[in-house]
Order: structure tokens, then sequence, then C-alpha cells
């Protein structure tokens, strides 16, 4: 039990991980030596409560439902949050998991596994349709951080590319487009990079180009970065949500998944595609799909100024500041996970 909610712990001898088995949530995330947790968002209140939680699975949506769906039960961004996951097995720097979506028809299985002396985890999710035809469905990761890690002063940075704002109106939300990092507010450039008092833009979604994804948070002075490193063919969306309350930022989503566009299947359907990516996946009966990520931690050198890029190489992260420099993040698992 962590914070009175029945959970699963990886411990390794550099980070701690805590999985929330009310919902799956990631709701912990740090470094053993600074104990700062970038992933702290919705994670009091509500002990025994299925619900979302810091790093959360988007699944069988990311968004609403259609009105229909909405009154037939179907939760905002999908069930995966709403069950209770079980524990298949579990060690000291691994586990295994699984839930079953009861109105989606889907199971979802996770391993995490810890990387032995080192900040990395490698997460893959397997998701079966048991439905007796195949299904339209899509999968978001939703990882969230907030204060004390989430301040002005922290820095976001991503490989993503061409974007639009959610808020431009359909059918062609796309156009004006924009290029990470910047979004449109009234026509001017926004610096998605950093967040400040006024959340507008809240949701751009960019498409990447690379073989890999990846996307990183630092707090400069804290000395602490988060990041996320993914296959763009099984991701090819990074989607970048910021809320402010009271003036103060109070969380922004590093969000990457099968879709860009947050609406409800038929509007999916009917839009197709934006920047030639697709807007949602199909499952067969009986098919099943794996996607996986890794997520990392490293401290940083006073004076940060951000990540340039984020190279996946010989078993390791090699994350090349803005400012030249370099961190080496040791990932031996990531051996287990070439395309």
């Amino acid at each position: 039990m962590v914070d009175g909610r029945p959970s699963v712990m990886l411990s390794g001898s550099a980070a701690l991980m805590v999985i929330d088995l009310n919902g799956g949530s990631i709701v912990q995330f740090q470094l053993r030596e600074q104990g700062l947790n970038p992933l702290r968002w919705a994670n009091t209140g509500g002990a025994g409560e299925a619900r979302p939680m810091s790093h959360f699975l988007c699944l069988d949506r990311w968004g609403q439902p259609s009105a229909a769906e909405l009154k037939n039960g179907m939760p905002f961004h999908g069930e995966a949050t709403r069950v209770r996951w079980e524990v298949v097995e579990a060690g000291a720097v691994s586990a295994r998991m699984k839930a079953k979506l009861p109105m989606a028809g889907l199971e979802v299985e996770r391993v995490a596994r810890m990387e032995p002396g080192s900040a990395a985890v490698l997460v893959t999710e397997t998701v079966t349709n048991g439905n007796p035809l195949g299904r339209l469905y899509n999968m978001v990761q939703h990882p969230t951080i907030g204060p004390p890690f989430l301040d002005e002063s922290t820095l976001v940075d991503s490989n993503a590319g061409k974007g639009f704002m959610q808020s431009s109106p359909l059918p062609n939300p796309e156009e004006p487009s924009v290029q990470w990092p910047y979004a449109l507010l009234d026509g001017k450039p926004v610096d998605m990079r950093r967040l400040q008092s006024d959340p507008m833009p809240n949701v751009v979604s960019y498409v990447v180009d690379e073989q890999y994804g990846w996307a990183t948070a630092v707090h400069p002075a804290r000395g602490l970065l988060i990041g996320y490193v993914w296959k763009s063919a099984e991701y090819p969306w990074f989607n970048a949500w910021r809320h402010v309350a009271d003036g103060k930022p109070l969380a922004r989503g590093l969000e990457f998944g099968t879709t860009g566009l947050h609406q409800p299947f038929p509007v999916l359907v009917e839009k197709g595609r934006i920047f030639g990516r697709t807007l949602y996946e199909y499952l067969d009966a009986a098919q099943r799909e794996t996607r996986g990520y890794v997520m990392f931690l490293a401290q940083t050198p006073a004076g940060y100024t951000g990540v340039a890029r984020v190279e996946v190489s010989n078993g390791e992260l090699v994350i090349h500041g803005r400012d030249g420099g370099r961190i080496v993040v040791k990932a031996a698992l990531l051996e287990d996970w070439k395309p």
C-alpha cells in the first residue's frame, strides 16, 4: 500500500517507481539520491477510487466518447484508468500486470522492467481484442508532470515536428500548421518549451518524423530531468497539454500516442488523416498489438539549458544538451527493444 492505495513498487539502486493498481497509473518515478518525483498530478484524494493520475494510459480512446457512448457509461480517455489492474508477477525491478476493459472488450498486459543500477525503465503493453469482431481504438500515453518539479522555469524539449492547435476549428484544424516548439495564439507565436501564467493554447499536437520520438522535461535549478523515448512507428504523435491554476503552472502532459486529434471516433473516421498520419488504429478479432517506451531520469548540471536531442545507441541513452554537453543513461534493456 502506497498512500493508502494498492500498488506495485520497482526498487533499484538508482531509482524507485510506483504503479497504482486502481487504474494502472505510474504515480512515482524518482532518483533515490534526490527524492523529487516529477510525476505528480491528481495524486491525492479518493483512496479507493480507480482514476487517472500522473502517467496514465488512455485506452481505448484519447478524449471524449460520443454522446451515445457517454450515455452508456464510457468515460473520458477510456476505461484503462477506471478498472483494477491485476498483478501477474512482480519482483524487485520488474512487474507484469493486466487489466480488462469490459465495455471496450479489450485486455491490456503491461510489463515494466527497470535497468539494474540505472534510472531507466522499459515498459511494454500488449492490447488484445477480445470481441468477436474487429474494432477501432486508440492508445495514448499520458505522462503528466506537476509541482514542485513543474514551475515557470521548467523546460520541455522534443524532436516533434509539424503540428496544429486542438482549439482550431474542424474540419481542418491543421490549418494553420505550426512547428515545434511553437504554437499560435491570436496569430502570434507561443513558445511551448515553457509554461507561464497563460495556458493557451492548452493542447497542441505534433507528428514525429524520426525513427524514435522523444520528450524531456528539466528543472534547471533542481538539476533533474525526466524523459521518454518511443518508436514513432508505434506512436506517431506527440501531444503537448498545459494547465494553469491561480496563475501558476499546475500540469504539463508529455503525451505520445496513436492519434493526434482529441475527438470521438466518428470525427476521427470522417477526418481520416492529418499530415499524412492516421488518427486511429484497428484491431481485428482476437488480434493483439504490442507497443513500448523507455522512461528515464538524469541529474543535470547547474545552468542546464535543455535538450537538443536524445540518441538511442549501444545500450545507452545519450542526452545531448543545447549547450553541447552530454549525459549518458545506461539502458542495456534497449537491446530487447530494437525495431
